[in-house]
């Protein structure tokens, strides 16, 4: 199947490192990490397969992968490769979430093609699982599709934020994945405090928890579970 016809997976897995691991000897955490890292980068050669930082933000995550693929096994595949590594036994995986690209019934109704996610590799992005009220489905289609472009035309002002939102009706336990790009999370911050004027906010019943993470490489990501990009080499 072609790129514009087939469904589009896109996955968030967030992890976190055993506090015992820094127990370690260095040589043994890093030949793990460099075991993890390699089945990263290969499988970032297959899928388009990203990773973020999130140390000294929220204490229960310390690096997510964000995975997009047509091809769904790859999720099962490159997560069966990551439990092949030594650092697998040290890590948890306290977040993780499903969704599927669909075009949007508010805005998309005349188009034949499926939305695609297509990451523009901003420094940072903004993670949450969303569910609206029951009460929102009950509203006339017009009435859902007005108070979405009001909330859609907020959203185009603030131009260093691209919105990825994806679907999880019947394949995770959310609505929607919601995933923004940024240039600074404070620019997310200053777009959320506007939303919260909008009819359509009015009916959310749940957009928590929210991680916020920054790009880097898997190794960097790595390196930062145990400081080692702070250390001075000799």
């Amino acid at each position: 199947m072609s790129g514009e016809t087939s469904t589009q997976y896109v996955a968030y897995t967030l992890y976190k490192a055993d506090p015992a691991w820094l127990r370690l000897p260095i040589e043994e955490r890093t030949a793990a990490k460099d075991a993890f890292a390699e089945v990263v980068e290969d499988w970032a050669e297959r899928m388009d397969l990203r990773s973020y930082s999130l140390v000294g933000v929220r204490p229960e995550a310390d690096f997510m992968l964000w995975k997009l693929t047509e091809r769904y096994d790859d999720l099962r595949e490159l997560g069966t490769a990551l439990n092949g590594t030594p650092l697998a036994g040290w890590l948890t995986t306290p977040y993780s979430y499903l969704a599927a690209t669909e075009p949007s019934q508010y805005f998309e109704q005349t188009s034949k093609r499926l939305r695609r996610v297509i990451p523009r590799g901003a420094p940072y992005l903004v993670v949450y699982p969303f569910v609206k009220k029951r009460e929102w489905y009950s509203l006339p289609m017009d009435d859902r599709r007005r108070a979405m472009q009001e909330h859609a035309a907020v959203g185009s002002r603030f131009v260093t934020i691209t919105n990825h939102t994806t679907y999880s009706f019947g394949i995770d336990d959310q609505e929607f994945m919601t995933a923004f790009e940024c240039e600074e999370p404070a620019d997310f911050m200053h777009l959320m405090l506007t939303l919260r004027d909008s009819e359509a906010s009015r009916y959310t019943e749940r957009d928590t928890p929210i991680f916020v993470g920054r790009a880097v490489e898997i190794r960097a990501a790595l390196d930062e579970l145990d400081g080692a990009v702070t250390r001075v080499r000799a």
